[in-house]
């Protein structure tokens, strides 16, 4: 099977399963909205931020950097190796998720009060915490799948932990209400361990039974010390780079609601505002991106692949093709939420400022949509360097936005701030490929 195929096969595969979930996920958002309410949504968005700079310290850059790797060795007939890389970075994200879910139970409290400025998240963070172990197994089964171009596996698993999660709230849910006592928003945060429980389990039973990766593999010292040196130093930048993205994502994040207050709203109302943005505008304007966020997952690993044939024609080719099919379905995307943004607000969400917030950012699909198949060409041409900065930049334009547009033009100047920054990534990812392979083909 060529290149070609596998990238579209992998992505059909992945799009058809990330479709599903994000339909699933969809109105799973309305009944949380619905049933907990905007203020309820906001205090649960309000955690992500931790949880995703807990992910990114001890999962996020290590599954970057197994997907890069295995694609290369498996390129170079190496799967010995690739297996060991597996092994390795296994053994890392594990050991690296327990100590981080020990520190974030410890200090639930003093980073509920201080760093997101809320106690009422501080029972929200305890559980969350243990999903951290689970989530690093799946995501590194995930990243040597990816690398090997098989995305089975990582599909099943993106399904059964949305089900998982999903049922489990719906009968936490029930429960409670047969019972007579108010359902709260931590059974939301109950049901997303339950689904990375469920997506870890099935992820290590399907990869031990379809291909046996640890079957007779024999892992000297030397082994273990020639694959720490091709590992660890490839995923300690994207790991740096996934950790001080988020750390400024959470910086981002968590300061809108107290921005918004400088705007004249009371805490109640800058927390349902932020809920509706992160928990209602944002994952629809994120729901066509199944298809570019597939895409960009089946494109590291090939890029890498590429660059250790030096066949640097094939790859323009691929990221002309990539990237121009992206900006075109975003601005299919952007003409469909123009039209129906405020009926998917107020019909869908019950929420008229939903419908307002989808108008204004269906403008930044075009560029959202091809940014992220550009910056994975970027990571696996291992110019992660360039992938930090520009994502830093970007994050730059949209924390201004916060501190400076909010106070004055409310949430609106934030969501102007977020279209800068996209176009601002754009613009800066197209000139690092641009310099680069024009470089190579000279």
């Amino acid at each position: 099977m060529s290149r070609k195929q596998t990238i579209i096969r992998g992505t059909f595969i992945l799009t058809a399963t990330g479709f599903l979930c994000r339909f699933m996920g969809f109105f799973y958002r309305i009944f949380l909205s619905h049933t907990f309410g905007e203020e309820g949504v906001g205090l649960y968005q309000l955690i992500f931020p931790v949880y995703s700079l807990c992910f990114a310290l001890t999962a996020a850059g290590i599954e970057t950097a197994i997907s890069r790797t295995v694609a290369q060795k498996v390129s170079l007939g190496k799967r010995k190796e690739a297996r060991e890389i597996l092994l390795l970075g296994l053994f890392f994200s594990f050991l690296l998720s327990c100590a981080c879910a020990l520190i974030l139970q410890g200090n639930a409290a003093y980073i509920a009060e201080n760093f997101l400025g809320d106690a009422r998240c501080e029972p929200l963070l305890i559980p969350l915490s243990y999903g951290l172990p689970f989530a690093a197994i799946h995501s590194c089964i995930s990243g040597y799948c990816y690398g090997m171009k098989e995305t089975k596996i990582p599909a099943i698993s993106q399904m059964i932990e949305q089900i998982a999660r999903i049922l489990s709230v719906y009968i936490f849910y029930m429960i409670l209400t047969k019972k007579g006592s108010d359902a709260t928003i931590t059974i939301a945060v109950l049901g997303l361990v339950i689904g990375e429980m469920a997506s870890a389990f099935y992820s290590a039973k399907s990869l031990s039974r379809n291909s046996h990766p640890f079957a007779r593999l024999h892992f000297t010292y030397t082994d273990m010390l020639f694959r720490f040196r091709e590992l660890i130093p490839l995923s300690l930048p994207l790991t740096a780079n996934r950790v001080l993205i988020n750390l400024l994502q959470s910086i981002e994040a968590i300061s809108i609601p107290a921005r918004l207050q400088l705007y004249n709203h009371t805490n109640s109302e800058a927390l349902s505002i932020y809920g509706v943005l992160t928990g209602m505008a944002l994952p629809c304007i994120l729901f066509p991106s199944a298809i570019t966020s597939s895409v960009s997952i089946m494109l590291m690993p090939t890029v890498a692949e590429i660059q250790a044939t030096d066949n640097y024609n094939e790859m323009g080719n691929i990221i002309k093709k990539v990237a121009g099919s992206c900006f075109i379905l975003g601005l299919g995307c952007c003409f469909i939420f123009l039209v129906f943004g405020n009926w998917i607000g107020t019909v869908l969400f019950g929420s008229s400022i939903a419908g307002k917030f989808i108008i204004t950012l269906s403008w930044m699909c075009p560029f959202l949509y091809t940014n992220s198949a550009l910056l994975s060409v970027i990571n696996g041409l291992g110019k992660t360097t360039f992938t930090f900065l520009i994502n830093s930049f970007g994050l730059v334009i949209r924390i201004a936005g916060v501190f400076f547009a909010i106070p004055l033009f409310g949430i609106q100047g934030y969501l102007w701030g977020m279209l800068v920054s996209q176009l601002a990534v754009s613009a800066c990812a197209i000139g690092v490929l641009w310099k680069n392979l024009r470089v190579r083909n000279a």
